[in-house]
């Protein structure tokens, strides 16, 4: 696997993976296809935007004429799918965003994968296609899929769709579902950088409902070095989930956050739940762990630390990010709440 096409490559997840399959592979080339929407945004990569083995393509993975192009142009070998629209709220908001890009785009990059013979398929999700998981139960990848959300419904129907096309086609996909990530690089509207940047400035942190729901926590750079030894060594046909099995309450998290930072637990501010929100995510990766000898590096302690230093010295990028857009989407989500 010497030429990998990384699509939605300049949002968070993926432009930390970019990142690091450069260090990792240094005689990788990568491809990375975005259409650079509000949470696609090429200052992630401004440190390697020179890299001889990397290019950047802007362009929908729903443009099955542009896909085509990439892969013949640069020989793919491997195509790794991180384009998403991912915001629970925003698929509350609107849904015709997520299902024409998570799932019409993955059908797109799977005809793509099949009609020119892509040795490798990999298939970025979410741990979100389980659902909200009982109090006792961590989700294996023989769970049900009880997506609650429009977005997790598309990303459990683009899973769906990707199993398909392995069985039918004999197409060599595997997929990764993962559980929360946070880190550098991270767009301000997810819970942990939206705290950080608010308590930067003093401003409210809003918190939904009482507060208490369970999130399984991961760094987004031990998540990018799971999905390199899913890349290699996967068995296609398979999913595998990735966590750090760190669960924590978000009342719990934003707490933590306003101390490391010596801010007041007075800034907390509840806000009204959103609708259908899950109670508890967490899901077993077992098997990531023995079959492929995967384990996590960084404590959130020490993860958490570490993104707040990085959100206070980097305050220009995320304040160039929080555009007129941005603040209109959170008025109604937080504000009118």
């Amino acid at each position: 696997m010497q030429n990998l096409l990384v699509t939605g490559g300049a949002g968070f997840i993926g432009s930390n993976f970019v990142r690091y399959v450069l260090e990792a592979h240094p005689s990788y080339t990568v491809v990375n296809l975005d259409k650079l929407t509000y949470a696609g945004n090429l200052e992630n990569l401004e440190d390697i935007a020179g890299h001889p083995q990397y290019h950047f393509v802007k362009g929908d993975i729903c443009d099955q004429g542009l896909v085509e192009s990439i892969v013949k142009q640069h020989r793919i070998d491997s195509i790794m799918n991180f384009a998403a629209e991912s915001h629970v709220d925003r698929s509350i908001l609107g849904t015709a965003p997520f299902i024409q890009t998570n799932i019409l785009g993955t059908h797109v990059l799977l005809e793509v994968a099949k009609d020119h013979s892509v040795p490798r398929f990999l298939q970025v999700s979410t741990d979100e296609v389980y659902g909200s998981a009982p109090a006792t139960l961590k989700f294996t990848e023989e769970s049900l899929l009880t997506p609650s959300s429009p977005y997790a419904s598309s990303k459990a129907s683009a899973d769906l769709l990707a199993l398909s096309y392995f069985r039918t086609f004999g197409i060599p996909v595997v997929i990764s579902r993962c559980s929360n990530n946070y880190g550098p690089y991270q767009f301000p509207e997810k819970l942990i950088p939206l705290m950080i940047s608010n308590a930067v400035n003093n401003l409210p942190l809003p918190v939904y409902g009482d507060g208490l729901q369970i999130r399984d926590w991961i760094h987004v750079r031990d998540h990018c070095t799971a999905l390199d030894l899913v890349l290699h060594s996967g068995t296609p046909g398979e999913i595998y989930n990735i966590s750090a099995e760190d669960e924590r309450k978000n009342l719990s998290v934003v707490r933590l956050i306003l101390k490391k930072m010596g801010k007041p637990e007075s800034l907390i501010s509840f806000v009204a739940d959103r609708p259908g929100h899950d109670r508890r995510y967490a899901i077993s990766a077992a098997r990531t762990r023995e079959e492929l000898g995967w384990s996590p590096r960084t404590s959130f302690d020490e993860g958490l630390g570490s993104t707040i230093d990085w959100y206070i010295k980097n305050q220009a990028w995320w304040e160039n990010v929080r555009s007129g857009e941005y603040k209109e989407y959170y008025r109604r989500m937080y504000e009118e709440r």
